[in-house]
This record gives structure tokens, sequence and C-alpha cells, in this order.
């Protein structure tokens, strides 16, 4: 019998570790699954990284919206996404629209119509009217609520990275004549040899806009998820299919036209869904369109082959960008509280971060619609949830939600000029301050058991912890030790003596 009690035994502590009970053996306390675990993570200060630009998001839809909003309201938002007691994002990527033809009967989903700078003459017919060259057939007046943003963002953040994007080419530049695509996904809905007609009105935009508002693009992308089958005529936003091919005909088309107007913007592309499409659509560029690119975007709506797009930008030696995010952790109906979505969205950052070693990562919409208003089921998409279709919000109808403040152990600590780290732990990034003061480390504990860490990284000591669960927003708690309580996401900064 002393065999059998030993393996009861060696079977209770292997099910224990399971959180399951053996078969006739009874838990005690003393038995019970422990309450914190170990963690060390080594950090590699001594091989410091990406030299890290910045978080942002595009303005597009939301700004569409928000900018049109009363004084006190679009103030307030721009405050808790670029005010220095905010996210202190620095980065922003501007839609510039194509724009349906305004006979056109209303379909895109809300704030998805961003208005054209094109105007059209009046008895014009067909899509063939336009002349670039006459100045007539623009509308500066156009876009006012996300130019608004602009002027905001440019008012608040010391140097911000502004950065032009397109979703689909205006209306009469279309086989479709729709900007939410062709009639069929897979086809490209830029007429045949339009590149040099969409260059030349990308190329003006972006130099306008920089006359009037003062300011910089540093890059204009001209495709968007390119190479999928998402945009077709029937969809609710502006979208275009574009073979590697054609994409490599707009990049270059694009690059001309910059160069034409003696800008100083260079091309980011190709914003491509995820990572394996970004492999296809970089194999299908010749090497004199690679040369014309002066940064590889990418987004993250899937995480296969990331490693893949750093190394070829790494190779390339061209600047790489997370451009584009967001995300609701499965099943997870609509709740501002809700932490399940706070945390997916956290370990989808981190997984990011280590993978592509980015220069900058970009959440897409800041600010969501409330899909929820009749009751049913709706997404955590958003960092902020507004009524998107109420004519005139006040400041108290802004929702902030947990994802906001998980977003905020990350960009209030990891700052533009640091450098990214290698760390060991999957559920961590490291990144250090330009002058090697500064050591930062975000941990996501989505589990029930506390952590408790330490760092094999000599010459640093705590100076603060920031966390966010279900009781704390981004806030500062007491402690001497690196603890990571169950569930939340914590920032540690670090800082060495002298």
């Amino acid at each position: 019998m002393a065999v059998r009690r030993r393996t009861m035994r060696k079977l209770a502590a292997m099910l224990l570790l399971a959180g399951m009970a053996a078969p006739g053996v009874a838990q005690t306390p003393t038995e019970a699954a422990p309450a914190t675990v170990a963690i060390t993570l080594h950090v590699a200060t001594d091989r410091p990284g990406t030299t890290f630009e910045g978080w942002g998001t595009a303005l597009a839809w939301f700004a569409n919206v928000t900018g049109g909003y009363p004084d006190a309201t679009r103030e307030r938002l721009a405050d808790l996404f670029y005010g220095p007691n905010g996210l202190g994002w620095t980065i922003a990527r501007y839609n510039i629209g194509g724009g349906n033809a305004a006979d056109t009967p209303r379909y895109l989903r809300t704030g998805a119509a961003v208005p054209g700078f094109w105007r059209r003459p009046a008895g014009a017919t067909g899509s063939d009217w336009w002349r670039p060259e006459d100045p007539t057939m623009w509308d500066w007046s156009a876009d006012a609520h996300q130019r608004w943003w602009l002027d905001a963002i440019r008012s608040r953040v010391r140097q911000p990275i502004f950065e032009a994007f397109s979703n689909s080419p205006p209306w009469f530049m279309t086989v479709s004549g729709r900007v939410s695509g062709a009639t069929k996904g897979s086809d490209d809905n830029l007429r045949p040899g339009a590149e040099p007609q969409f260059a030349t009105y990308l190329a003006r935009v972006v130099d306008e806009l920089q006359r009037r508002h003062r300011l910089t693009f540093r890059t204009l992308s001209p495709v968007n998820e390119p190479n999928t089958d998402y945009w077709f005529a029937a969809n609710t936003q502006e979208g275009a299919h574009w073979s590697p091919a054609r994409q490599g005909r707009m990049i270059d088309a694009a690059d001309a036209a910059l160069k034409a107007r003696g800008l100083k913007t260079v091309i980011a592309a190709p914003d491509e869904t995820n990572s394996t499409l970004f492999v296809a659509d970089w194999a299908g560029w010749n090497p004199a369109t690679r040369a014309r690119v002066g940064q590889l975007n990418v987004h993250s709506y899937a995480n296969t082959h990331q490693t893949a797009v750093r190394d070829i930008a790494r190779a390339a030696d061209i600047r790489l960008w997370m451009s584009e995010h967001d995300m609701s952790a499965d099943k997870d109906p609509e709740n501002f509280e809700s932490m399940a979505t706070a945390l997916a969205f956290a370990e989808h950052v981190v997984g990011d971060i280590r993978r592509l070693e980015p220069a900058a990562w970009v959440f897409w919409q800041a600010v969501e619609n409330i899909s929820a208003r009749d009751g049913k089921p709706g997404s955590n998409w958003g960092l902020i949830k507004m009524d998107l279709t109420a004519a005139a919000p006040r400041p108290e109808s802004i929702h902030i939600t947990r994802k906001y403040w998980a977003m905020a152990n990350f960009s209030r600590y990891v700052r533009p000029g640091y450098r990214l780290l290698p760390i060991d732990d999957m559920d961590s990034i490291a990144a250090l301050s330009a002058d090697g003061a500064t050591l930062v480390v975000v941990h996501v504990n989505p589990g029930p058991v506390r952590r408790d860490l330490s760092l094999a990284a000599g010459g640093y000591r705590l100076s603060e912890t920031i966390v966010t669960d279900a009781t704390h927003n981004a806030a500062p708690v007491a402690g001497s030790t690196m603890v990571a309580p169950p569930r939340s996401v914590t920032t540690f900064v670090l800082k060495r003596p002298g």
C-alpha cells in the first residue's frame, strides 16, 4: 500500500497543478493552487533595437463626425488622445477621402463618407470631366471636420508625425462608379491607366493641406488593405482592391507626383491587412518600386508571418510601422468596463511589438459608435464609445473604456525616442530611454494568479508601478517590488541611480 499512497500523492500533485482534485484525495488549504508565481525577466539592456516613434490613430470616420461637435466635446476628446494628461499620442493618419457622386444614395456607415476635394462642374456628365489643372474643379472647404483634428493635434504635440492615406480613388476614377469597391471584391476598381490621375489628386491634396494647416505629411499611403476581397460596391466603407502589379504602378505614380510638386513626403505601403498578404505584395513589386517606398506599413488583423515582415524591413533598411489594428475579445458584448477585451487588446499589442519590432503602433478608430443602444449585444471596438449619430453630444456623453486605460499603460510610458529591448518573457515588452536612465517594462497578466516579477538587469531600481485592472485605471500603486496583479496590465518604470 505504500506504493499506492506514493502514486496517489504524485497524482494529486499533478492534478492540483492543473486545477483538479485526484479521486479519493481531499484538498486541504495547504494543497490549494499557489496565490502567486515568481517570474524572472531577462532584459538585454545592452542590445537596444528599434527606435520607437510613438502611438496614434487613424482619424477618418470618427474625426469626420467628432470634428464637427461643440468645442467642449471635441476639445475634451483631443485632450484624451493627444494631451499630456491623456494618452500622449504623437501620430495621426489623415484619410484623404475619395468621395461618391452627390446623387449617390447614402449607404456608407456612420462617418465613413469622407468628402473628396474635387468639385464637379454644373452640367458635367460621365466620368471624364475632371481637369486637375483647373482650380474651379477643387473644393478646399471640404472635409472640415477631419481637418479640425489636424489643427487640434498640432496645437497639443510638439513634434507630431502626420501620414496621409487613401482608401479609394474618387468615384469618377473607379470602374464601378462607387468608392466602396468594384462589383466583385477581387477586381481592381481604379480605371485602367488612371494611376497618374489619381496620384495627381493625392499629391495636390497633400501639398494644399500642408500649406493651409502649417504641417508636414511625412508619408503618403496611396493604397489600403489592397490585396483582399473586402472591397465591393455594396460595402459600407471606402475601399479598393489592388493587385500587386497595380500596387506597384500606383506607388510609382504617387512617388512621381510628389516629386513633381517638390514635396519631401515619401511613400508608405502597402498597408496590408496582415503580414501574410504583405509578404505577397512585396514579392509582386519590382526593385525600382521597392526603392521608392520610404516606409513599410502593415496591419495586424492576423499575427502569422510577422517576423517575415520584420526581416523584410530590416533587409531593405526601411522603417516599419504597425499602422492599423483594433479588436474586441471573442463573445465579449459591449461593456465599457470589460477587462476581457482590455486584456486581449494588451496581449495583442505586446505580440505585435515583440514580433514586428515596429517604429510605431497606430490604432484604427479611437472613437466607435455605441453599438448596443437597442439592447442587443455589441462590440468593444474603439477606446472611447459615443453615440456618433447624436447631433450635438455633450462632454459627458464620452464613455471611456478599460481598453483606453490599457492603452495608457503603453503610450504614456514607452515614449518617442525610446529603444525597444529584447526581453525573454512572452507577456512583456521593454524599452529604454535615449539617455539610458529609464527602463520601462509593460507586462500583461491575463490569469487569476498574481505574478511576483524580478528583473535580471542590474543597475535599475523600481520607481513607479502603474496598473490597469478591474479597479484601477492606469493608476500608480504603492510598492517596492514588481507585482503584476491578476487580470491586469502593469507598467513598471525603473530608474538608474545617479
